[in-house]
């Protein structure tokens, strides 16, 4: 359903301004009626006011701040209501300050806190609408939004030391590659008619004859055609990872060398976390698995979490029946 902005007075007469998520204008009028506000404007809101990126936006570090201090907030005894709307206030980003206040309104209409986050994908990704799931039925919400907090702030320096270290490799990768290209379709063909010489005397090299016809493909329109093929084929594959081959995607990156092992201990890590501070507040073992199970952020384990959670329902302990062999290999 759209979003749709508004501006409206309340009882006292003072202007109200925020954004409600309806399916026409005429059912948003009904709902902000409900909550007795008069709408003066309702307009639906541009699909670029929504944010993009990663955290729509929103900078990660922004977020951390924001979950460390509704942890506060709430372990210090103060209201969820009130905390959201200190922040809302409180907060120097116009877009999170703007979420934020749509939040509190579907809380305040007796929406589940994880669902009034999961309303903003961009700003509040999966994993943490899950992990505040969690820790809303469990009973101990500051708890995982202090964990949050810290996850997100550490995914915020790797990814400034990732960026850091990489920064002067990737430049030397596109300046050495674009002098290539550069050399290739500029000043190779003006040099042909000597190579022609050569040709016709035998002296040619292999590899010369190979970068005479690389540069004539290029410069041809098959080459034309190639490079965008290539680019439509990167970002159909991209768009495909996201969609409907999600799955597959994720069940590929799992199995890279080297690094599929990273991915698949860091989403194991998050489960585990989440898994085991159910398990010390007293949630029971097949709840905390069902709940807990969106908190890896990866289709495929969150599949055999949930087959593993069946088999133990069904009796089977034995670890040869818990979910896949292959994402949960039993020990020898």
């Amino acid at each position: 359903m759209p979003d749709f902005a508004y501006t409206a007075l309340t009882d006292s007469g003072t202007k109200s301004s925020g954004s409600i998520t309806a399916a026409t204008e005429r059912e948003a009028a009904s709902m902000l009626d409900a909550r007795g506000l008069f709408p003066l404007q309702i307009t639906e809101a541009k699909a670029s006011s929504r944010g993009g990126g990663i955290f729509g936006g929103v900078g990660g570090r922004q977020l951390a701040t924001f979950y460390s201090q509704l942890a506060d907030l709430i372990q210090s005894g103060v209201p969820l209501l009130r905390s959201l709307e200190l922040l809302e206030k409180q907060t120097p980003s116009q877009k999170l300050s703007s979420v934020l206040r749509d939040v509190r309104l579907r809380v305040a209409d007796g929406t589940g806190m994880a669902q009034a986050m999961g309303a903003h994908p961009k700003v509040f990704n999966d994993l943490v609408v899950s992990m505040v799931r969690a820790g809303q039925e469990g009973g101990f919400l500051e708890d995982v939004l202090q964990r949050t907090a810290g996850f997100v702030e550490h995914q915020e320096d790797m990814k400034t030391k990732v960026i850091g270290a990489m920064a002067y490799p990737a430049f030397l990768l596109v300046a050495g590659m674009g002098v290539l290209l550069l050399l290739v379709t500029l000043f190779v063909p003006r040099f042909e008619p000597v190579f022609e010489k050569l040709r016709a005397k035998g002296k040619l090299p292999m590899l010369t004859e190979g970068l005479i016809n690389f540069s004539n493909f290029l410069l041809s329109p098959w080459g034309v055609l190639t490079g965008i093929a290539m680019i439509v084929g990167f970002i159909s594959l991209i768009t495909w990872s996201r969609g409907s081959g999600r799955e597959t995607a994720e069940r590929i990156r799992l199995q890279l060398p080297i690094f599929g092992s990273i991915f698949k201990n860091l989403a194991l890590s998050r489960f585990t976390r989440i898994l085991g501070t159910m398990l010390h507040n007293g949630i029971p073992i097949l709840k905390a698995l069902h709940i807990a199970k969106d908190s890896t952020g990866n289709v495929v384990l969150t599949q055999a979490i949930e087959q593993a959670t069946e088999n133990i329902t069904a009796g089977r302990n034995s670890p040869t029946h818990c979910g896949n062999r292959n994402t949960f290999p039993a020990k020898s």
